[in-house]
């Protein structure tokens, strides 16, 4: 279906993933083209890029779409939050991993992505804060924000989440604790965790997310998941228990919060969306309810409130 005269901004990050989006590229402008959209191009150069220029984007466009892994969407969705009018996005994967794409049902091919930006739905997502930054799906802390990304992909594949955690036992003795008092909804916990996570995504690094099964795009709240230390190796069989279940037990605790403040008496290094957030003593993660829209397929099973269609 053509959209006669409609704008569409297109950033694009060229090295992503392999450098896919070469291969794609001129494909994917064809098929903005024929829907009908006049598109501006913006390549970004340098980490910082695609905030920037999403931030600065003239008022006039009617979608804006982009293209690369998670770390380019994480930064158009930061640009687009500064701004005081908002409008679509649409993504193309073009990573390796593209948690987020797979949570939303966007396709993994990218011409397909692209038709789905030019025909699909607007979905309405919760986004976070943290701090004064922006992340999409997820924020972490400790010892699995390295192992996901060492984890062969084989035994991702196999095993699933078990799988950090058999990468974990075999670095029992690297094992570090980060001492965190956790404050939300009036309730106060101080304890040692080795693992902490804030999300909002089905998948995580590659496979499904440890938090539990009820995850709502839409619904206002994150999926918090935190691992005490573990006392001894047996302890790693109540985490993985707890992991397969996702009931909490006295090493691994879920719960769902719009907001929660982490603090600690020395700076914790941090990861958004798969990329260093920096090192913190204090840390505030809000929910952002429906603040993004999102260029989703037309039958995206998205995990969402039901009304959320209607709007």
């Amino acid at each position: 279906m053509r959209h006669s005269g409609r704008k569409m901004y297109f950033i694009y990050n060229p090295h992503a993933g392999m450098e896919r989006i070469r291969s794609n590229l001129l494909d994917i402008i064809d098929i903005f083209a024929k829907a009908g959209f006049e598109v501006t191009v913006f390549p970004t150069q340098e980490p910082g890029d695609a905030t920037e220029a999403t931030a600065n984007m003239k008022d006039g466009y009617d979608i804006l779409a982009c293209s690369g892994g998670d770390g380019t969407l994480d930064e158009v969705v930061a640009g687009m939050m500064k701004r005081e009018k908002r409008i679509p996005i649409g993504y193309v994967p073009a990573g390796s991993t593209n948690d987020f794409a797979r949570t939303l049902g966007i396709p993994r091919d990218m011409r397909k992505a692209a038709e789905v930006i030019t025909g699909g739905q607007e979905f309405r997502c919760d986004m976070g804060s943290f701090n004064d930054k922006t992340f999409v799906y997820v924020a972490a802390f400790g010892l699995f924000t390295d192992v996901s990304y060492d984890t062969e992909q084989d035994l991702k594949n196999t095993f699933g989440h078990l799988a950090y955690l058999i990468e974990a036992l075999s670095r029992i003795g690297q094992v570090k604790s980060y001492h965190m008092k956790v404050e939300h909804d009036g309730i106060t916990e101080e304890d040692e965790y080795v693992y902490g996570m804030i999300s909002n995504s089905l998948s995580v690094a590659g496979v499904r997310s440890l938090a539990r099964a009820d995850v709502i795009l839409d619904d206002g709240f994150f999926e918090v998941t935190l691992i005490k230390m573990p006392q001894d190796p047996l302890s790693f069989g109540e985490i993985a228990a707890a992991v397969v279940s996702g009931e909490s037990n006295d090493f691994v605790r879920f719960f769902k919060t719009d907001k929660v403040t982490f603090s600690s008496k020395e700076a914790y290094a941090w990861t958004l969306d798969g990329e260093f957030g920096g090192e913190h003593k204090k840390v505030i993660l809000e929910n952002q309810h429906r603040s993004i829209a999102i260029m989703v397929p037309q039958d995206s099973d998205i995990p969402r409130l039901p009304e959320t269609g209607k709007e």
